[in-house]
């Protein structure tokens, strides 16, 4: 006799494994995605995104700790192969954070205004969110700095770590004083701070250059925050007069390459958009009038994005990637030069004790392309340390609760719908705003979403 299995009417078929995490992913994009207030400008946090990696993984492409002589040292593989030198323009991506930034900046502070609050609670909030994720950072190497001394590593070796950890807060004091001076730059047309870049250049590199006066190496700091005013001035007229005419675009973006490509063939100035070890000219360190229009042609070919952008982030997937990598843009920023510091210095210690020599992509001279294939393949493991290091301090770029917020529900009812729901609330800008437009979405999305 047959025996008939017996079937529970409430029973549910069983799923593979890999079926589940796909539809837990679907439905935290879903979630992520009705979060979301349809007012926010998608576009400029892809653009953002789109900037964060560009730096990460141009730091970890062109940057080698040498191991030498019981110490390490910077090189870059662009100081002995020039013709990686086009690898620079792929990720020097400086300029569209100054555009995206002015973008957010202009519309953050006329909703503040609208909502009647004060410029300088404004600038108070945003600096400090934009400050709070750089204290644990300088907590960790202080005490690293420390243990390094007491185990008597070189100095040499403690000064070019710290380097490596401490420039990228250049960017945020020049990003911070741009923002407070955001009703300035308001009043400010692009054209004024490129005219000022254009005169310093041709005071210290014709009377000059690298081998003139220091009073000569000092003027052109000026070009430090007039440099960057350039593209923080187009995002602040972005965000007044919306988006230009695609002619306006492809302008900035042929304009800007054409005049970059001349300086670079007959004006002297080094075709690297990044600093190279050893080079007596750096288009960074300060910016140079090409680095100002290489920026000029980044913005262009942002502008030119926008609804392409929008158009690919309707799917909740692809927007879902992009608000969870801006929820935690800034401890990405501040923490990846740490992720591939310790993965190099990991990889000698562990090197050193099975009597190993020091390992091609890491402790090596970058003067081959076996040294380039092989940093290929280190990245995955510089990923993972980034991904330890966003979790332990992900939690420092949110609000400490019972904080003031420069956001509260009853002042979003009391403005204006449109200019709210498009404007970012946190000094960040970034990720995926709470919003009643989502009454079902679930705590732990919209906790998430409270801190962008």
């Amino acid at each position: 006799m047959r025996e008939h299995s017996r079937v529970h009417p409430h029973a549910r078929p069983r799923s593979h494994p890999r079926g589940r995490s796909r539809e837990r992913a679907r439905a935290l994009a879903r979630r992520i995605d009705a979060a979301t207030p349809p007012g926010r400008d998608r576009a400029l946090d892809a653009l953002r995104a789109l900037a964060i990696l560009g730096v990460v993984l141009g730091h970890w492409l062109v940057t080698a700790l040498v191991a030498d002589s019981g110490s390490l040292r910077v090189e870059s593989p662009l100081g002995h192969r020039p013709e990686l030198t086009p690898v620079s323009w792929v990720f020097q991506t400086l300029a569209v954070f100054f555009l995206v930034g002015g973008h957010v900046a202009a519309r953050g502070h006329a909703a503040a205004r609208a909502r009647g609050v004060s410029h300088g609670r404004w600038i108070a909030t945003r600096l400090g969110r934009l400050f709070r994720p750089v204290v644990p950072l300088l907590a960790v190497w202080a005490a690293a700095t420390a243990v390094m001394f007491g185990c008597g590593v070189p100095w040499e070796t403690v000064w070019t770590l710290g380097r490596l950890v401490l420039s990228p807060l250049w960017f945020l004091l020049v990003l911070a004083a741009l923002t407070a001076a955001t009703p300035l730059a308001a009043r400010v047309h692009p054209l004024w701070p490129l005219a000022v870049v254009l005169h310093v250049d041709l005071i210290r590199f014709g009377l000059g250059g690298p081998d003139g006066p220091d009073w000569l190496g000092l003027l052109g700091w000026l070009n430090l925050p007039a440099g960057w005013l350039v593209p923080y001035t187009l995002g602040v007229l972005l965000a007044r007069r919306g988006a230009p005419p695609p002619g306006v675009a492809w302008t900035l973006l042929l304009g800007g390459a054409t005049a970059t490509g001349l300086l670079v063939a007959f004006a002297g100035y080094p075709g690297s958009m990044v600093g190279v070890p050893g080079a007596p000219v750096s288009n960074l360190s300060p910016p140079t009038l090409a680095a100002v229009t290489f920026g000029l042609a980044q913005c262009g070919a942002a502008v030119l994005l926008l609804g392409p952008l929008r158009r690919a982030l309707r799917r909740p997937l692809a927007w879902a990637v992009v608000a969870l990598l801006n929820l935690r843009a800034m401890t990405v920023f501040l923490w990846h030069q740490t992720a591939m510091i310790a993965v190099t210095a990991g990889a000698l210690f562990a090197a050193g004790l099975v009597g190993r020599p020091p390992l091609t992509g890491l402790h090596t001279v970058p003067d081959t392309y076996a040294w380039v294939l092989a940093r290929f393949a280190w990245l995955p493991l510089f990923t993972g340390a980034l991904i330890v290091c966003c979790a332990v301090f992900h939690a420092y770029e949110r609000a400490p609760r019972g904080a003031p917020r420069s956001t509260s529900r009853s002042a979003s009812r009391s403005a204006p719908r449109s200019a709210p729901q498009g404007t970012p609330r946190n000094s960040r800008d970034i990720g995926t705003p709470r919003t009643a437009a989502a009454p079902h979405a679930r705590p732990d999305t919209r906790t998430e979403a409270r801190h962008a």
